[in-house]
């Protein structure tokens, strides 16, 4: 079964009138190993006592997830180069040149 049909199954039991402990034991005694995690349930149960009874995915922003790649380089990858970019403050010289220098 996918998501969806789950979600539907979960709503049900909501629905039904059961908690979501009976309803996680019902879907694991039914759907062995591809029953959803006790944390989806309670989320979807939370959900439905909020009001909101769509068992649809919510929208999502249109915008692409940032990345992340280039803030990541900025870090120093280890100590050494730590301490040539402290150096080449303190010295004022070029990377090339302090690299180079220190071994």
């Amino acid at each position: 079964m996918d998501k969806k049909e789950f979600r539907v199954l979960i709503k049900y039991c909501f629905l039904k009138g059961n908690n979501a402990v009976e309803t996680k034991y019902w879907l694991d005694a039914e759907f062995l190993d591809t029953a959803p995690g006790k944390s989806t349930i309670k989320d979807w149960y939370a959900m439905f006592r909020g009001g909101e009874m769509s068992t649809e995915d919510g929208e999502r922003s249109e915008r692409p997830r940032e990345d992340k790649s280039k803030l990541v380089s900025m870090f120093p990858k280890s100590k050494f180069e730590l301490e040539i970019s402290v150096e080449q403050v303190a010295l004022e010289v070029v990377s090339e040149r302090v690299k180079k220098v220190v071994p």
